[in-house]
């Protein structure tokens, strides 16, 4: 059974609308077809999803607020033969011919570091996924998954909806970003877990009534400025972390989260090889039996105790006259001043140093780049310190949640964030 705003459908009425679109797109046993869906409806989109699953198909899932061109792009772009766009209908893609394989569910890089990409993981990695998601995270086995994300996404359909349907649980789906209404149903809700993005929680955080608390919420996708950490983490009375990459699904789950960069445990299905210690860091590369080895581009070690913990995207990384600078160290110390409500440190040429840092900020109040200048020759080293500073009303963040540096200092460099002011840089 799964709840979505509010209504109850169980288990019968999925099987009959699967069957339903089944039967009327034409869907049978060991399909080969890769479908892109875009329903903003979300019981249709999982009614599709099943059927599509069960006959073992391939399936795209698109964000229900996709446009129609952009929901076709990525269709072509992930080689689907046809796009289903709010409609039972399909439109035939022309795309170029490929052999026949076993069923796949497809989604796109989130592109924090290039281009997109399609990823296409089979159905047997996915099930393989879930079962060592269950067995290794057992503390929610008695709470209420309530899911305040995307069920096109991983993050929301697979850790989401799938381990509470493989643990018996009964998934509560909540498809409103007002903050106000997902507290409502929190309030209502038996032990909730929350599944949604930093975001979300940092502005629960601040909503929260003095002496009300998060029962438990999970975070992934990006790490927690240390500013938010300290506030979600003050307002939960348990913060659970998993941390993932587009080719492997969840790779770690941290289920008592004391520090934000403690992405967690490696899941006993995967092998993991990074760094030692922080003065010894390397990439995380991880492997699945049977599978080939998966670089995640991210920079870490692991603790003795088994601790996976994250440092850097390794694209992201600011190197300044051959010391290492890592953006989210300039963040958390930014974020720690009075004020400043978000910020992103960047990488921009310089003809001197190669490279140095360059930052965007948003405020609550009036501050002057002088003044966040000022406060960063107290908290971090000269080779930390920001080359540009500037206010912009709100900084740049994806869909998920995400920020992409790439895409920051690309837009930077056109102009869109103005001028620094005079004076800033150095």
């Amino acid at each position: 059974m799964i709840r979505i705003d509010g209504k109850l459908y169980d288990r019968a009425y999925f099987d009959q609308a699967s069957e339903r679109i089944a039967a009327q797109i034409g869907l049978s046993g060991h399909d080969s077809g890769r479908y892109a869906v875009c329903f903003t409806d979300t019981t249709q989109w999982l009614s599709f999803f099943f059927a599509i699953r069960k006959a073992g198909a391939s399936v795209l899932p698109i964000h229900p607020g996709t446009p129609y061109p952009a929901a076709r792009r990525l269709a072509m772009t992930a080689n689907c033969d046809r796009l289903f766009y709010n409609s039972l209908t399909a439109e035939v893609l022309d795309v170029r011919e490929e052999a026949p394989a076993p069923g796949r569910l497809l989604h796109m890089s989130s592109g924090t570091t290039g281009a997109a990409k399609c990823i296409a993981r089979p159905w047997d990695e996915i099930d393989r996924e879930v079962e060592s998601y269950v067995a290794t995270f057992r503390e929610p086995q008695d709470m209420t998954p309530v899911i305040a994300c995307p069920t096109t996404h991983s993050y929301g359909l697979i850790c989401g909806i799938l381990v509470a349907l493989k643990r018996g649980q009964v998934p509560v789906i909540v498809e409103t970003a007002n903050p106000k209404y997902l507290l409502k149903v929190l309030r209502e809700t038996d032990r909730p877990l929350l599944y949604s993005s930093p975001a979300i929680l940092h502005t629960l955080s601040r909503l929260l009534p003095e002496g009300e608390r998060l029962y438990a919420a999970m975070t992934s996708g990006t790490l927690l400025p240390d500013p938010w950490f300290t506030q979600i983490r003050a307002r939960s009375d348990r913060l659970f972390q998993q941390y993932g990459c587009s080719e492997s699904g969840c790779i770690a789950i941290n289920p008592d989260v004391r520090a934000a960069a403690d992405m967690g445990f490696i899941l006993p299905h995967l092998r993991a090889s990074t760094g030692t210690s922080a003065e010894d860091a390397g990439e995380i590369v991880v492997k699945a039996e049977g599978g080939s080895l998966i670089h995640t581009r991210d920079l870490g070690y692991r603790r003795k105790d088994g601790m996976l913990v994250f440092l850097s995207r390794m694209d992201d990384m600011i190197n300044v006259s051959g010391l290492n600078v890592y953006p989210g160290d300039v963040e958390d110390a930014v974020m720690a001043m009075p004020a400043i409500t978000d910020a992103v440190a960047f990488r921009k040429a310089d003809r001197f140093a190669g490279e140095r840092v360059a930052l965007l900020y948003s405020a609550g109040l009036p501050v002057t780049p002088n003044d966040v200048r000022e406060w960063c020759s107290r908290h971090l080293a000269s080779h930390q310190l920001p080359m540009e500073m500037i206010e912009v009303a709100e900084i740049p963040r994806q869909g998920n949640g995400k920020i992409s540096r790439r895409d920051v200092a690309a837009r930077h460099a056109a102009g869109e964030f103005g001028t620094p002011a005079a004076g800033v840089a150095s």
